[in-house]
């Protein structure tokens, strides 16, 4: 990577960019670097935290400048979901974080469960970001963690949805949609006990309730109840 002292030009913008190269540029005083310049294709690249949440009539809170960018940096990702009554009118919450940017999601149903809304979080959290990412999602929801983590999902989907030889798996049309998710994205997930001080757990969990109780919620067509 090219040096250039600063007491051997000016501090103009131009003379540094006529100095930077493909490989990029140190910047020295007295022979000790204090900034490195990069071209734009050695710059690294932001997830795209696109949100795609009007199915369930969901808000996307956006704290950040819109990046459509895609790639390398981890996205850390708060989910929850409930219903009122369970069953009841339901809604999730996510908060997702990648670097300096921040966005916020909600949705909610107007007859679901508890349970369908934990996983549906996951889903619309998932179903935000273009291209490939490196996930920690977080949940308080042991349901969603295990059937995960433990495998428990992906072995009702080969039993063609039979959680036992007698007994169906609940939440199949969800299940599959968040399994497919997880064969696009790296992704890591967390328990963590709701209602434990946990920040961004909080705020998840407050984007739940309220769009639960939002006007107008759209019914949960795959809720068999």
């Amino acid at each position: 990577m090219k040096k250039i002292e600063l007491d051997q030009a000016s501090a103009s913008l131009a003379v540094y960019a006529r100095a930077l190269d493909d490989e990029g540029l140190v910047i020295t005083k007295a022979g000790v670097p204090v900034c490195a310049l990069l071209p734009a294709h050695r710059l690294p690249e932001l997830p795209d935290l696109e949100v795609n949440a009007e199915r369930s009539g969901g808000e996307d809170t956006r704290e950040s400048p819109d990046e459509g960018t895609s790639g390398s940096v981890p996205v850390t990702m708060y989910t929850d979901g409930g219903a009122i009554g369970n069953p009841g009118p339901g809604g999730y919450g996510v908060v997702m974080m990648a670097g300096q940017h921040r966005r916020e999601l909600s949705g909610g149903f107007s007859h679901t469960t508890n349970n369908r809304m934990e996983i549906m979080a996951a889903i619309a959290g998932l179903e935000a970001l273009k291209g490939r990412s490196r996930v920690t999602l977080y949940t308080d929801s042991q349901y969603l963690a295990n059937a995960i983590n433990k495998g428990w999902a992906k072995r009702w989907r080969a039993n063609r949805w039979m959680r036992t030889a007698k007994d169906e798996a609940l939440n199949p049309d969800l299940w599959e949609r968040l399994l497919n998710l997880l064969q696009k994205h790296e992704v890591t997930i967390k328990w963590v006990r709701g209602h434990a001080g946990n920040a961004e757990n909080e705020r998840a969990d407050r984007l739940a309730v309220q769009a639960s109780r939002g006007n107008d919620l759209p019914p949960d067509r795959g809720y068999r109840g």
